[in-house]
């Protein structure tokens, strides 16, 4: 019976500190405390040294959970990820997560060296350890703090979080693997490095289509769907890891895949994993809390603080500046992704990595690494929102996410129901605009189903229910908020949006907060343009109207049918690329030319 009740107590206070770590993040949301701080601090307020006197010294339980979060984390960001912003910031962000997390490594490992009175291979390590940034970290905060980065520094900070843990993974590894044989030669080191990329990556494209493939073939009831697509997600993770392939890599390129085709319950998936992870991240959170030891940190504060501060303020800075040089970033963008270098969860499990395998010196390391994520989390965290205020890298998020429903249409990937309440500020009831990829189907009445023809108009207080592509469904939000018009549009809702020449250019920049004449706002879109050429429009002509552009996207007798809409930057970035294209051409010709003038001499 004792061991029963053992079993009961275990179960039961596990359970108090998920639920305690649940309750956290609303005091985390609420003063803009990272969640990892608030979960770690659970963990060590539970811990053998807190008031809970929970005794908990299981490495190799806290790797196995921290594996398996991790892996799906990084599942999750890759099903997040879209391959069109993959592709668009594929080169600095790859340049980012390798070349830049041993910049940031070599760059830290000095300073660890004398702070910490280690040898060359051991404040490696130390680097290694902090050397990756942090997803789940970074983009929690840049939403708590109300923020929308520009397009282009989101998309490298995303997928550079997201590909750089498998590489600080392999680093970690290595130097470990050295530091325990101590004879291993450099070319082998490379070698493992390389068959780990490159079976990682195999793996992951093959496990992603694989899952897809089998998802959308198989029957399964509803609600397995979700739960399918996770296990076999970890599955993959542990035969990657079984023949020494990056379990890591592969999971988040599975992602990928799967996230970028057409599946059955993607939303639910979506929504399923949403939890999963967030949960996965409490429990590894909780125990590397548990694991620390609080009595030990402040004799070692001091050196690690100094690592911290070279990590903020010098080696990751070098790394970004050095890294996105070729890629025209401006120093304000370079210096903004420099600062929102987080680190996390990700730095305290490598750090318990050398502790797992008896290394000597493996507490020191994993004091150090449990430090510079607390001070990466407590001074950079609460920056974010000023940095990227006073770099003028976001604008601030005020839009609130309207209550949508979801619904999956069986027989056919392509299309899903998207429901929304009707509110008396939506935009959509004021202005009845709705991309042409949204098609009006049902709406809920008092109770009663109606088709589109049989409700006629819409009113306030009806559902309204949109046949619309699973990847665009969230594009709907911005049409039935309750809000007042936007400060700046949003880059998220413009690309491949289109709406009629009949609209007014008044609605459309009530939904788009854009400043526009009284005398202008009573135009239709049609009108504008007649108006501002002067003459027939012509297919692709561009009208910028503040921060978005107006593109004639279909002419009919010279006015105007269809307009597309984008970011005004679009068109500079358009001119720029066209300008560097004009002289790199006239270089080539004059190049010829001269060789021609040679000959004939």
């Amino acid at each position: 019976m004792a061991t029963l009740d053992t079993v009961s107590l275990t179960i039961f206070l596990g359970a108090t500190l998920v639920l305690a770590g649940i309750l956290s993040s609303l005091i985390a949301l609420r003063f803009g405390a990272p969640l990892l701080v608030a979960f770690l601090l659970v963990g060590m307020l539970a811990g053998e040294a807190g008031p809970g006197g929970v005794k908990f010294d299981d490495v190799r339980t806290t790797y196995l959970v921290g594996s398996i979060a991790l892996a799906l984390i990084l599942f999750d960001g890759g099903l997040r990820t879209r391959l069109t912003t993959f592709r668009t910031v594929l080169a600095p962000s790859i340049v980012l997560a390798t070349i830049g997390v041993v910049l940031t490594t070599a760059a830290t490992a000095p300073v660890a060296r004398a702070a910490l009175g280690l040898n060359w291979t051991e404040a490696l390590l130390v680097g290694a350890v902090v050397g990756s940034t942090d997803a789940a970290a970074v983009f929690f905060l840049v939403h708590a703090r109300g923020l929308r980065l520009r397009p282009r520094v989101g998309a490298t900070l995303e997928v550079e979080s997201g590909t750089n843990d498998p590489f600080a993974i392999f680093l970690t590894i290595v130097l470990v693997e050295l530091l325990a044989r101590g004879d291993q030669p450099w070319y082998m080191i490379a070698e493992s490095l390389v068959i780990k990329g490159v079976g990682g990556t195999l793996l992951g494209v093959l496990g992603g289509r694989a899952i897809a493939f089998v998802l959308n073939r198989l029957g399964l009831p509803q609600g397995l769907h979700a739960p399918f697509v996770t296990i076999s997600a970890v599955v993959l993770f542990g035969f990657a890891e079984i023949v020494h392939a990056s379990g890591f890599l592969a999971a988040y390129l599975a992602g990928l895949i799967v996230g970028n085709r057409p599946t059955r319950a993607h939303n639910t998936v979506v929504a399923f994993l949403d939890a999963v992870t967030w949960l996965a991240q409490i429990v590894m959170f909780v125990l590397l809390g548990l694991l620390s030891w609080p009595g030990r940190l402040p004799e070692r504060a001091l050196p690690a603080l100094a690592v911290a501060l070279a990590l903020m303020l010098l080696a990751r800075p070098i790394a970004v500046f050095l890294c996105l040089a070729p890629f025209r970033f401006s120093w304000r963008e370079k210096a903004f992704i420099s600062w929102v270098g987080l680190r996390g969860a990700v730095g305290i499990f490598l750090a318990s990595i050398p502790l797992l395998v008896g290394l000597p010196k493996a507490q020191l390391y994993f004091d150090v690494g449990f430090v510079v994520v607390l001070a990466s989390l407590l001074v950079q965290g609460w920056t974010v929102g000023l940095a990227a205020r006073r770099l003028h890298i976001a604008l601030p998020r005020t839009d609130p996410v309207p209550r949508r429903v979801e619904l999956d249409l069986p027989g056919q990937l392509e299309q899903e129901l998207v429901g929304y309440a009707v509110q008396a500020n939506n935009p959509y009831l004021r202005r009845r605009i709705a991309p042409p990829w949204a098609k009006l189907m049902l709406v809920v009445r008092d109770q009663h189903v109606l088709t589109a023809d049989e409700a006629s108009t819409i009113r306030e207080g009806d559902h309204v229910y949109f046949l619309a592509p699973p990847e665009k469904a969230h594009a709907l939000d911005r049409f039935f908020v309750e809000m007042p018009p936007p400060t700046a549009p949003d880059p998220e809702l413009l690309g491949d949006f289109f709406v009629s020449g009949d609209v007014m250019l008044g609605a459309l920049a009530e939904i788009y907060g854009l400043e526009v004449q009284a005398v202008e706002a009573g135009l239709t879109l049609a009108d504008y343009f007649a108006a501002r050429f002067g003459r027939s429009v012509h297919l692709g002509d561009v009208l910028p109207v503040g921060s978005i552009a107006l593109v004639a996207h279909q002419v009919a007798n010279g006015r105007v049918a269809t307009v597309g809409l984008r970011l005004a930057e679009a068109d500079a970035d358009a001119k720029r690329s066209i300008k560097r294209k004009l002289v790199r051409l006239r270089r080539r010709i004059g190049a010829r030319l001269r060789m021609a003038r040679r000959k004939l001499k």
